[in-house]
């Protein structure tokens, strides 16, 4: 099919860090291709935080059912898996719909099919095209992991990747695997939509999440309270597929019996079948691309973002990537990427969203953290809404008054993180924080009520209240 006439920017992948970078691209005025080798939109819109973000408010809509009496409402609602699963679809292909037009009207030129480094700017796609460009942007994500003890098996070992892809298996017994955040997510979403969970942890859940223990105190305790318990200290030794169902055998000995098994053991970053090292560019011992602050790879003129490319593995440090390099193409070496900067969000019984560093960090780095904390307990908003478990919880320095960390924990916190996330960076953060105008009542009034404490108890009022720079 012989070499297209040759682009700026040539994107691998099509998930929120490979669109994103399409979009800015030709927002720049750069002529921009992007190449999908499955389905449009990658994980994130398919199989990851856009449908799971559908069904986690349908289960949020069932867990706040045990309020309903108290609040005049009559009635008790009844979870469908199946309805549920096609609602999360119609979300899924709407919002893919918009995206491939989107990319049409912005004259991005849309390539299917697998590609590969032909050289250093060039690349091969399996119809038998090429691509040549003056820069490549690496953006092809991370796929499930299985572990030997269980293997992908179709309608019994699945991965979220199939769940999505496919009407859930038959059967309400569901044994969910993994202590982290796919595991916390889907065990308390799942069991809202009617399965009998049985959620199987080696570890405490999201124990390397780097949350405040206050944080998953909190969370457990919400999921507890929805009947949700995670199995810790457990681990999967052996998986037997029966006419039935499955029968896991654990590390001590105990059997487990479940309709079909959810599989949550992490991610790996697809960085295989690229010809990476035929051209040079180096990955780690994990597969990760590796890169500097402007995500450049070894190659200077090649970039990489998003899952391949980052251990966090979140769409919203692939969003915030794709910008950095797409800036970084337009200005070399004008931007760099802070990890810390990128809000970091857990749905399940309670959304859990964190930036910047923990408690423990500052100390080692030989800061006193000074902490300002509020509550929902007494928010009006929360308390109308009978929905109060959570806070807000601050960080600065002591002596400096920086804002080096937040972490908010319940209803909202997904949107409430933004706010502090704005002025995250900035030497007069917590000045801007403290003159933001809310309305009332409002769960963000907590964050002003947690900056009011944080100045108040550490002697920081002076750097707080003073008015922020322009």
């Amino acid at each position: 099919m012989g070499v297209h006439s040759a682009f700026d920017v040539a994107i691998i992948g099509s998930g929120p860090g490979g669109y994103r970078a399409a979009v800015l691209a030709a927002e720049r005025g750069l002529r921009a291709a992007i190449v999908e080798s499955h389905t449009w939109g990658g994980t994130c819109l398919n199989r990851g935080c856009v449908p799971k973000k559908a069904w986690h408010h349908t289960a949020q809509l069932i867990a706040q059912a045990r309020c309903f009496a108290r609040r005049g409402v009559q009635g008790e609602l009844r979870a469908d898996l199946a309805q549920a699963w096609h609602h999360q679809r119609h979300v899924v292909q709407t919002v893919r719909a918009g995206y491939t037009e989107y990319l049409a009207r912005l004259g991005v030129k849309r390539f299917d099919g697998r590609a590969r480094f032909a050289d250093v700017r060039r690349l091969a796609l399996d119809s038998g095209a090429e691509i040549a460009a003056r820069y490549i942007i690496i953006a092809t994500g991370s796929r499930p992991i299985f572990p030997d003890a269980l293997p992908l098996t179709p309608e019994r070992i699945i991965s979220t990747d199939e769940l999505f892809d496919r009407l859930p298996p038959p059967g309400k017994r569901v044994a969910v695997t993994g202590s982290g955040v796919i595991g916390a997510e889907f065990a308390f979403i799942l069991a809202m939509l009617g399965l009998e969970v049985a959620w199987i942890c080696r570890s405490r859940p999201l124990a390397r999440a780097r949350f405040s223990a206050a944080a998953l105190r909190t969370l457990a305790q919400e999921l507890e309270r929805q009947g949700v318990y995670a199995r810790t200290g457990a681990r999967v030794a052996g998986a037997e597929i029966g006419a039935d169902g499955v029968t896991l055998t654990l590390e001590d000995g105990t059997h487990l019996q479940a309709d079909w098994v959810l599989a949550a053991a992490g991610r790996r970053p697809n960085s295989d079948g690229l010809g990476l090292a035929e051209v040079g560019i180096a990955v780690d011992a994990d597969g990760f691309i590796r890169t500097d602050p402007h995500q450049r790879t070894s190659l200077p003129h090649v970039f990489a973002i998003g899952d391949v490319a980052n251990r966090e593995m979140s769409a919203n440090q692939a969003l915030a990537q794709a910008a950095v390099a797409i800036d970084n193409i337009v200005a070399p070496a004008s931007r760099r990427h802070d990890p810390l900067a990128v809000p970091f969000l857990v749905y399940s019984a309670l959304v859990a969203g964190r930036l910047g560093h923990t408690e423990e960090e500052i100390e080692d780095q030989g800061r006193e953290p000074a902490v300002g904390h509020a509550a929902f307990e007494v928010n009006p908003r929360a308390l109308g809404q009978d929905d109060t478990a959570g806070f807000v919880r601050l960080l600065a320095d002591h002596d400096s008054g920086e804002l080096l960390g937040a972490e908010i924990v319940g209803a909202e916190a997904g949107e409430l993180i933004n706010l502090v996330a704005q002025a995250y960076g900035r030497a007069d953060a917590l000045a801007r924080l403290a003159a933001l105008r809310y309305n009332h009542p409002a769960r963000a009034e907590e964050i002003g009520n947690a900056v009011e404490a944080l100045a108040t108890k550490w002697g920081l009022a002076e750097k707080v209240f003073g008015a922020p720079t322009e």
